[in-house]
């Protein structure tokens, strides 16, 4: 349920994973989906994964509407009611880049074949396409308790009293691909996952630091790509992954982000 950790850390995890014997299930909606689209399939015939993302209260908006995004108006997500730094993060697509480093990570696939489509309704939670053509998807109401529930009673799927879903009064599916010039965020968490090494882990430290920043008032809504661009830029691809390396990587793109955010306000 927690990304972060798969994120900064996704190599040390997997491999105390494999080395236990002890598979994760993953609980995020997303994943979930894809876990349960991938049983009993043959991992080699997985063409790509879809991940669907709602698109956030700003689907549509140019940066030119965006350089003047409130706080206010950023937490109004239209389909989840989660916590200020998550619907931060999902009105700067910066959580479904998070979500693509975790599904590299879960699923053993490179990030060139994972892609994101917005899907506003928020019923298809994931796909998985493969090599005949044939999609998969998971679909049910914007509930958590749906992923938590499989996870808990994997492998067994038991019953629940939750309301269906009923296809017949939801009216249309929507997909659309990503506005990634605008959102940019998405894109610097595909770089981040090509460069590896101290990169992801400083990326995801500096968002941290410029959602704080944003939510009080200090940087303006489109200084986060740009804060965690340049704090990327300097950090190290190159770095081992061991758990004293990745938080002295972490420290050290705080302090950077710190440095970025002010310089943002001058």
């Amino acid at each position: 349920a927690n990304k972060e950790p798969l994120v900064v850390a996704g190599e040390l995890l997997m491999g105390l994973s494999a080395a236990r014997n002890l598979p994760l299930v993953p609980i995020d909606s997303e994943h979930s989906a894809i876990f349960q689209c991938l049983r009993g399939e043959d991992p080699r015939t997985v063409e790509r994964l879809i991940l669907t993302a709602s698109g956030g209260p700003f689907r549509g908006w140019t940066s030119d509407q965006l350089a003047s995004v409130t706080p206010e108006q950023a937490l109004r997500h239209p389909t989840w009611s989660m916590g200020p730094k998550i619907t931060i993060d999902s009105a700067t697509l910066f959580n479904k880049g998070l979500e693509v480093i975790e599904a590299r990570w879960l699923f053993g696939l490179g990030v060139e074949r994972i892609d994101v489509v917005l899907h506003p309704q928020s019923l298809v939670h994931s796909m998985v396409e493969y090599v005949d053509g044939s999609i998969l998807a998971q679909m049910d109401h914007p509930d958590m308790r749906t992923p938590i529930q499989y996870a808990l009673t994997y492998p067994q799927r038991l019953p629940s009293p939750r309301p269906r879903l009923d296809l017949t009064t939801r009216g249309s599916l929507t997909f659309e691909p990503p506005d990634r010039a605008t959102f940019r965020c998405l894109d610097l968490a595909y770089e981040a996952a090509a460069r590896g090494g101290a990169v992801p882990c400083a990326m995801n430290a500096a968002d941290e630091v410029a959602v704080a920043a944003f939510l009080a008032g200090e940087i303006a809504f489109l200084d986060i790509p740009r804060v965690i661009e340049r704090v990327m830029a300097r950090a190290d691809d190159t770095a081992g992954a061991s758990l004293e390396a990745l938080l002295a990587a972490d420290e050290e793109a705080r302090v950077w982000a710190q440095e970025e955010c002010q310089s943002c306000q001058s």
